[in-house]
């Protein structure tokens, strides 16, 4: 190499951008939500709580504290009552909890029966779609 010949950098491969999916915003409300009130909204694997009846006005009591939206706190707490993790969680008698995870009622044997039922309902749908088969493809008719 000649001594007043010119230095190239090597070569940089360029970055590799990872593009993520988009959160979706009802997750991002849960997540304030959790790290606000932990023992009311608990982070997975822990199980879900019964939540109080009217826990949605206690929120909507701090949504200017929260930055929260009626809307957002709305869907949040819709998607959170809603699956197996929460439904197992109604028992008849278990204890609900406030915002701070203090007792604030029991499941009552009417609304455990109904998550019962609601989780019955999930687990038959899951059920049947396992249990459909495959539509057979259809044979390519020969010689037309």
């Amino acid at each position: 190499a000649r001594p007043d010949a010119p230095r190239h950098a090597a070569a940089r491969p360029a970055p590799v951008v990872v593009k993520s999916k988009p959160v979706d915003p009802v997750v991002l409300t849960i997540g304030k939500l959790q790290k606000r009130f932990p023992k009311a909204f608990p982070k997975n694997p822990s199980p879900k709580v019964p939540l109080k009846i009217g826990i949605f006005e206690d929120l909507l009591a701090q949504a200017t504290e929260l930055a929260l939206s009626e809307t957002e706190l709305r869907a949040a707490i819709k998607i959170w009552c809603r699956g197996s993790r929460y439904w197992t969680s109604m028992v008849a008698g278990a204890v609900r909890v406030d915002l701070s995870g203090e007792e604030a009622g029991r499941v009552s044997p009417e609304d455990g029966v109904r998550a019962l039922k609601l989780e019955e309902g999930r687990l038959a749908r899951v059920a049947s779609k396992a249990a459909v088969p495959e539509k057979p493809p259809v044979p390519e008719k020969v010689g037309e």
